[in-house]
């Protein structure tokens, strides 16, 4: 096992407490709040009430590795809180840790003017309001990022957006002001040198919120995700981050990280899927005994302890490399654990959902909406097949002895 510092050690335990305390017990109070808002993109009074809550007692921006912003953590050091937090839909946003504001604020941090950090990043961090990262777009296969079409054109002392995104997940939510862009800025460059990421305010002319996509039917309001048109959107080329054609190398410094955050979000709701079908199992009787003593139910659950310790220590794995040697060098660990832990997680909730039956697949229980998050993961920050081909390419190139066996 990764041995963790003792400040990660005491910031687990805080953190647990936490979760446990105020967390668990106000999500019905989240999701009440929310049925009787008047407008759904709004957030409910109670998660800014557990915001205060957190950030009066110090645990809040803990995702930040510069300590005069966050906890000054290593990713080691912060991967087994993010999993603590994954255990409740809304957990991370409480402390300040939700996607995608993590990656957008590492970004402006490292990226930003001090306009933009004054405009964009002070708020963030205060989280008084949110963000959203705009890449994916409909007409093109975005799991190849070259094929980004949106286009940015210079003209003067600014660039003029035109074309159209989806899965601009945050887009939705009325606290949202900020949309960090990637577009293609000169289609003569070479390939990775094509594309920049812009800073386009959420109400600027000419971008229209043109339809809410739904997660198999699940909106996740209030943040959402949203099909976006960009019609003649003109920003200042101050807000080109970095300089035009970097927003390659910006995108691999966000992503790594922000993989590993969302691997240890879904070992986290994996572990509580598992304790969800332990308790099912040792309540419910068929067959004249209880599930618990059924060897089906047995196997489930022990398969389910299985894929998750192993699914956590290559995740740890991951996050022990990008800290000892880098982001670029752990570029396969980190592909690794984006196909395993999202697999591991459906399956763990898939074999909840069997446990519990017909109340697995109602709102009854968190399960079914785990279950459909776990699937959209897959395809969150890049497919499972454009992982795999970055670990067998790596693999391919791997220097062997001159006969194997």
């Amino acid at each position: 096992m990764f041995p963790f510092s003792q400040r990660s050690i005491e910031l687990q335990k805080r953190v647990r407490d936490f979760m446990t305390e105020s967390v668990m017990p106000n999500e019905s109070v989240y999701f009440a709040q929310q049925r009787e808002l008047a407008d759904r993109w709004d957030s409910p009074q109670v998660m800014e009430e557990l915001k205060a809550k957190a950030r009066a007692e110090g645990l809040w921006n803990l995702f930040l590795p510069e300590s005069h912003l966050g906890a000054g953590l290593t990713n080691l050091e912060y991967a087994p809180l993010c999993e603590l937090m994954g255990r409740s839909y809304i957990g991370p946003e409480v402390f300040n840790c939700a996607a995608p504001d993590t990656g957008n604020i590492e970004i402006l941090e490292r990226y930003g003017s001090e306009e933009h950090k004054a405009r964009w990043l002070q708020p963030l961090l205060d989280g008084t309001i949110r963000s959203a990262f705009s890449m994916t777009e409909p007409d093109v296969a975005s799991s190849d990022a070259t094929n980004i079409s949106l286009s940015a054109v210079r003209d003067g002392g600014d660039y003029v957006l035109n074309g159209r995104k989806w899965w601009t997940s945050g887009a939705g939510d009325n606290r949202t002001t900020l949309l960090i862009v990637m577009a293609k800025t000169n289609p003569e460059a070479a390939r990775h040198a094509q594309h920049s990421m812009i800073l386009v305010p959420k109400d600027a002319p000419g971008v229209t919120l043109v339809r809410s996509l739904k997660v198999f039917g699940y909106e996740h309001t209030p943040y959402g995700h949203f099909e976006i048109d960009y019609k003649n959107v003109r920003v200042p080329a101050a807000n080109v981050l970095l300089g035009e054609g970097r927003g390659f190398e910006i995108a691999q410094g966000r992503l790594g990280p922000g993989r590993i955050h969302h691997c240890m979000r879904m070992i986290g709701v994996a572990e509580r899927g598992l304790e969800a079908m332990i308790a099912r199992a040792r309540q419910r009787v068929a067959f004249g005994k209880p599930l618990s003593e059924q060897g089906m139910v047995q196997e489930a659950i022990a398969m389910s302890r299985i894929e998750i310790d192993q699914a956590r220590l290559l995740t740890l794995h991951a996050a022990h490399m990008m800290d000892t040697v880098g982001n670029k060098a752990a570029r396969s660990e980190i592909a690794q654990i984006k196909v395993v832990a999202p697999n591991m997680a459906f399956r763990v909730l898939d074999r909840a959902i069997q446990v519990h039956g017909g109340a697995g697949v109602c709102q009854d229980t968190g399960l079914a909406a785990a279950w459909t998050f776990a699937r959209a993961v897959r395809l969150t920050d890049g497919p499972d097949e454009v992982h795999l081909r970055t670990v067998a390419k790596l693999e391919l190139r791997r220097e062997l002895p001159e006969k194997p066996w």
